[in-house]
This record gives C-alpha cells, sequence and structure tokens, in this order.
C-alpha cells in the first residue's frame, strides 16, 4: 500500500526542493500518497494561520511528514519557529532529532561518518522563564533548561540503539563542569542506559571541546547524543564540516510512531534565490531517504544516498532529474 504523506512546502526554496525530493522518491519505486498543506510565513502574512489544532489534528493521520523550508523576511523571529515547528515537535512527540554527517572537513583528506541524536522536546526551547521591567534600564530576562530524567534517557537510548547497527561507539557531549544540575542528570542516565549496552563503547566530551574536535578530527565520531540547544549548534558546524550546511539532512522522530514523524533539509528558506534554479535539492531528497527508512524502504534510501553521494551540478530540477534517473527502478 502507499505511504500517507503530509507535505509542506512551506516558504521561500522550500516548494521548489520538496516536489524534487518527490520526484526521486517515486522514481526509486516507493507508492506514496500525498497532500500538500499549504503552512509558513507566506500563509501566516496572508491570514493569520500558523497551526491550528485543526490542521495539526489532520496531520496526524499521515505517516509522515515531509517540510521544504519556512520563514520569511516579514514575519518577526520566532513566530514561524514556534508556532509551527516547535509546536509540532512538542505535539507530535517528535522527540529524536537526528542529523547525519558524512563527508569530508575541509582541508581533511579522509570522509568521516556521524550521526548526532538531538533530544528534540526539552532545554530551553520549552518557553520556560520570562522578562521583567521589560524596555527599562533595569531589564531582567530568564530563560531555563527544561530536562526531564525520561526526556534524557529515551534519547540516549535510542543513540545506543542506533550505534549496535553502525560502528558501537556513543559520545555524550554536555557541559557538565558548569551546567552542573542538567549535566548530571544527563551524565546519570547515560551511564545508567551504557551498563546496559556491553558492547558500545562510550566517550564524554565538553561541547567546546566538541566543537574544536568536529573541525580537527571529526573522525573520532560514531553517534553523538546531546542536549536540545547543543545539539541545535553542534549540528549546523556538522553541516559546515561535511559539505555545507547547505546539504545537511534532518529526521525528527516518534520512535513510538504515536504520530508522524517529521523530515525536513535545514538550509532554511533562501528567499533571495527563489525562482533562480540555484537551490540544490541534495539535502531535501537526503531528508526525503532519511523518511524511508523510518518507512521501512531502505533499499530504496539507500539507492537514494548512493546517488547523492556521486559529485554533479546543475540547476534545481536538473540535479533532481539526474537523481531520479540514477535511482529509478
Amino acid at each position: 500500500m502507499a505511504h500517507r504523506i503530509a507535505v509542506i512546502g512551506g516558504d521561500g526554496i522550500g516548494p521548489e526542493v520538496t516536489a524534487e525530493a518527490l520526484k526521486v522518491v517515486r522514481a526509486a519505486g516507493v507508492q506514496i500518497d500525498t497532500v500538500d498543506f499549504d503552512l509558513g510565513g507566506a500563509r501566516y502574512l496572508r491570514d493569520g494561520e500558523i497551526l491550528s489544532d485543526t490542521t495539526l489534528d489532520q496531520l496526524r493521520d499521515f505517516q509522515a511528514i515531509l517540510l521544504g523550508a519556512v520563514g520569511t523576511p516579514d514575519v518577526p523571529p520566532g513566530v514561524i519557529e514556534r508556532g509551527l515547528l516547535l509546536k509540532m515537535r512538542f505535539e507530535l512527540d517528535l522527540y529524536i532529532n537526528q542529523r547525519p554527517f558524512i563527508g569530508t572537513a575541509p582541508g581533511g583528506t579522509e570522509p568521516h561518518d556521524f550521526v548526532v541524536i538531538r533530544e528534540n522536546t526539552e532545554g530551553p526551547y520549552v518557553g520556560e522563564g520570562g522578562v521583567l521591567r521589560k524596555g527599562t534600564p533595569h531589564e531582567v530576562a530568564t530563560q531555563g533548561s527544561v530536562n526531564t530524567r525520561m526526556g534524557a534517557e529515551r534519547a540516549i537510548r535510542y543513540a545506543f540503539e542506533l550505534a549496535m547497527n553502525r560502528r558501537r561507539y556513543v559520545t555524550l557531549v554536555h557541559k557538565t563542569n558548569v551546567l552542573t544540575f542538567a549535566g548530571d542528570l544527563w551524565q546519570r542516565a547515560f551511564n545508567d542506559v551504557a551498563a546496559e549496552y556491553p558492547q558500545v563503547s562510550t566517550a564524554y566530551n565538553h561541547v567546546d571541546a566538541a566543537c574544536i574536535y568536529f573541525v580537527q578530527d571529526p573522525h573520532r565520531y560514531d553517534v553523538i547524543v546531546t542536549d536540545n540547544l547543543f545539539g541545535d549548534i553542534l549540528t549546523d558546524l556538522g553541516g559546515a564540516v561535511s559539505g555545507g550546511i547547505g546539504l545537511a539532512s534532518s529526521a525528527n522522530l516518534n520512535p513510538a510512531r504515536t504520530g508522524p514523524s517529521m523530515f525536513e533539509p535545514v538550509h532554511g528558506s533562501a528567499p533571495d534565490i527563489v525562482g533562480t534554479g540555484k537551490a540544490n535539492p541534495t539535502a531535501a531528497v537526503l531528508s526525503a531517504a532519511l523518511m524511508l527508512d523510518f518507512l521501512g524502504e531502505t533499499p530504496a534510501a539507500d539507492r537514494i544516498r548512493a546517488a547523492c553521494a556521486e559529485p554533479g551540478t546543475g540547476s534545481t530540477t536538473e540535479i533532481g532529474d539526474r537523481l531520479a534517473a540514477a535511482v529509478a527502478v
């Protein structure tokens, strides 16, 4: 039976790269039924809709969500991010953000292959905090990091399960020497889960040290697990040392499958190149491959990744056509 996919093309180059990703998926022989949802900055400017509860309930009926990019310069920062992206993460319990990085760091000669597992529903992103005396010289702003044992442990356990099918090496990244409460919770949860996986080797890095290693020696990593904020920063750096953030894919996963998971490239909406054919759809295509993995279509996903690994240039549609031809069955 065909997989039911909700498609949010979004803003800027989002619809362009999403169209190519769907083209490649279909060429790979995977049957999908898609329904388009008009969401993003342009929709918000038109009628104020970001993500209503009615639309959210409609999304729950799908197996997966493929998102292109959202955001426009005319919408204040945070409106779409919190109202659409974070709302989906929280309401659909997309508690794993998985980002693979395969490439060669600038100045390097040997390719690396590692994946970052970012806890996706806690940390500063939950919105705990507030402001006092706003707009005065004595303004005070607080922004707390919310960490639960359940949230940390389920992300850590997912990382260990993933490592069992890779090189069996998991690194915890945090800042335990300064964030003594959150860091302690993460470290104890990590140690407890690690004891259940004696086949997996482990390590710990402070986040600032990890940033150095990402640049100097990314080959040391296999699976990294970290909290929401550190994961956000580290994965952008991971993209930069793996061919550029414009090629980075991501999966926002609900491993319990109590609702759909969401897959998106992380390059943004790039409104300055809309309609020029300059947008590289590879990140969107690789995000679709992650979607196929989650849907049990791994052979097709592997063919797509192999095709994307072959260098090539061209317009948005030309790259999509080349990839589609390479995976055609």
